[in-house]
């Protein structure tokens, strides 16, 4: 947590079912050798790859001192148990883990996950002084029939009921709207605006001013070098998910170099 900066932008890479802990290895170390300091100094970069890889991640990073911050992409809301196949949130935290994917997408529709399970899974990245990248999104009916932003709050309420004031200081949101993640079809940077500046209006009601204006908001949904910078120049967004372009080293490190443009 101390290596963490408040409104300092993050890009963080969601590799989701890809690269076994070999791959993953060549990947970090490329990445982290593609940017300087003057980056890291600007951006906070992290990678979320599966649960396989996060121990090479972490001798890596560890053994060579890198700057690079990882997490994992889910999380049990148990401690532990007979819970086959789940990892709790103190493995994670015993791997070193920053931050957790809580609610993502994919989570959602593959696996049922209701707001009720993505609360209890909050509640355990809390508990190990992890931080939770929180996703919320719509998908194309809800977005085409004007409910988008009604539908993303009560996302956000849902998943945040009952979370006490300093661990919401520690919630990073993302904003991911279903149907620009994979397809190629993005969000314009206007669309995005819209429901990350109506998610920080409603972080004030859910907890204070500080809050909220603290807050960093993602958004994710085929993030590319090509659309960073107009992505990142809009007021209410604090950085990006990325999915499929954190796979190439290079093409990431693109992406985390757009504070060179703006």
């Amino acid at each position: 947590m101390d290596q963490l900066e408040v409104k300092k932008p993050l890009i963080a890479g969601n590799w989701k079912m890809n690269l076994n802990h070999l791959e993953a290895i060549a990947v970090t170390q490329k990445l982290s050798y593609s940017l300087e300091d003057k980056d890291f100094d600007a951006v906070d970069v992290a990678i979320i790859p599966p649960f396989t890889d996060i121990r090479s991640v972490q001798t890596l990073v560890d053994g060579d001192r890198l700057r690079l911050l990882y997490g994992a992409q889910d999380i049990s809301p148990e401690k532990s148990g007979a819970y086959t196949g789940d990892i709790s949130a103190l493995m994670l935290s015993k791997l070193g883990c920053t931050f957790v994917l809580v609610g993502h997408s994919e989570r959602r529709a593959h696996h049922g996950e209701s707001d009720e399970l993505i609360n209890r899974k909050l509640r355990a990245t809390f508990s190990m002084d992890m931080v939770p990248i929180l996703c919320i999104g719509e998908d194309l009916a809800i977005r085409e029939s004007g409910e988008h932003v009604q539908y993303v709050l009560t996302q956000l309420r849902n998943a945040l009921k009952g979370i006490h004031k300093p661990d919401l200081k520690k919630v990073v949101i993302a904003y991911e709207p279903i149907w620009a993640i994979g397809t190629g079809r993005t969000a314009t940077p206007e669309d995005a605006e819209e429901v990350c500046s109506a998610i920080r209006r409603e972080l004030i009601k859910i907890g204070t001013e500080e809050i909220s204006h603290n807050a960093r908001i993602l958004y994710g949904g085929s993030v590319k070098s090509g659309n960073i910078v107009d992505i990142m120049r809009e007021p209410s967004i604090d950085g990006a998910l990325v999915g499929g372009a954190s796979l190439e080293a290079d093409e990431f490190a693109r992406i985390c170099k757009f504070h060179r443009v703006i």
